[in-house]
């Protein structure tokens, strides 16, 4: 049986079939089941029933800890979102008990549209001005998204805003510490001059925030374009949403976009790239469209070099101790040493 074959073998059928007729979901048979992505993370399959289409969202076949419960927040956010501006997919239905395919799982529709990282339509590759407009309708995004009122479309509750900005820092660096439990890992050396982006982090926390929903891994990775234009179709991707500072998106941005000193990264890339716009510009465009207060706006870009980097320093970690492939956790590590070389970068152009 072959990896997709294997994929698809993980869905009860025939009980989702009856899942589906009992929440008065296109009843019929289930046809055109394809794998869309996913494995040690998460797995998206597309199917038909009739005329129409579905896309179903569940968690890896090796569950972690808190899988179950990200398809759950998953789906909260979606339908969440389903009357405001955001782009995003349209949840169809959600299933939060385990019992009926053993995993929490919800129904989207599917997004007609591409990721750059994948590959560009001709209309975009060919046309410069059109992928500046792209660079300008990633920022949009999360402007849209900072705009929504979390307590109006019922997320209070979904993450816990007191005070977030002040465990960030604390959190990533007991994050990182963690990882001394995994033998033959090299320790944080390894990683350009941890302590002095801790510190910097530590010194320098805006003194207030707005909160709102951040997505938490907003790059041009997790967004899907329209095929006939700049615009996005939508956001993907949001298991780590929570309600904290929105800002932090945009510093996410920041910290993953191609052209920004003093290092590329070997991850998100996207070709071509002339017509994108700046980094700088980018944030300038933000700017023009948010009352949220920018003038601490590196100190988020640092803070999301800081966490990205300790997040992928984890796969390498795992890696050394025998629990990930070595030639994934090399590449993770090798962007992770890059993040902090643009943290370090953008610090010292501060001073």
């Amino acid at each position: 049986m072959d990896k997709d074959a294997e994929t698809i073998a993980l869905v009860d059928w025939a009980a989702l079939s009856n899942w589906m007729a009992g929440q008065g979901l296109a009843p019929g048979t289930i046809e055109n089941i394809s794998v869309l992505g996913g494995g040690t993370q998460n797995i998206i399959l597309k199917f038909s029933v009739g005329e129409q289409e579905f896309v179903l969202r569940r968690p890896p076949a090796n569950l972690r800890a808190e899988s179950n419960e990200t398809m759950r927040r998953e789906a909260r956010i979606l339908g969440a979102l389903s009357e405001t501006d955001v782009p995003h997919p349209r949840l169809l239905a959600a299933c939060g008990d385990e019992s009926v395919l053993d995993v929490a799982f919800y129904l989207m529709e599917p997004v007609v549209g591409f990721n750059p990282v994948t590959g560009m339509p001709p209309l975009h590759a060919n046309d410069p001005a059109i992928r500046r407009d792209m660079g300008f309708a990633l920022v949009d995004g999360a402007v849209a998204l900072s705009r929504v009122d979390y307590k109006a479309v019922g997320l209070e509750g979904f993450g816990k805003p007191d005070n977030y900005l002040a465990r960030q820092v604390e959190r990533w660096r007991s994050q990182l510490e963690k990882y001394e439990r995994y033998q033959g890992w090299p320790g944080p050396s390894e990683l350009p001059d941890v302590d002095a982006v801790t510190a910097y982090l530590d010194q320098n926390q805006p003194p207030d925030f707005k909160p709102g929903i951040i997505h938490g891994d907003y790059s041009i990775g997790n967004v899907m374009y329209r095929n006939d234009g700049p615009q996005l179709a939508a956001i993907i991707d949001w298991e780590l949403a929570t309600i904290g500072d929105p800002l932090l998106d945009l510093g996410w941005i920041v910290a993953t976009w191609r052209g920004e000193p003093p290092v590329d990264l070997d991850v998100l890339v996207v070709d071509p790239w002339e017509g994108f716009p700046s980094g700088d510009e980018l944030i300038a465009h933000y700017a023009k469209q948010t009352d949220r207060d920018m003038r601490h706006i590196d100190w988020y870009i640092v803070l999301a070099c800081y966490k990205l980097g300790i997040i992928l320093e984890g796969t390498y970690a795992r890696a050394c101790a025998g629990k990930d492939p070595m030639a994934t956790g090399l590449s993770l590590h090798d962007t992770a040493q890059k993040l902090f070389r643009r943290a370090l970068h953008r610090i010292n152009s501060l001073s």
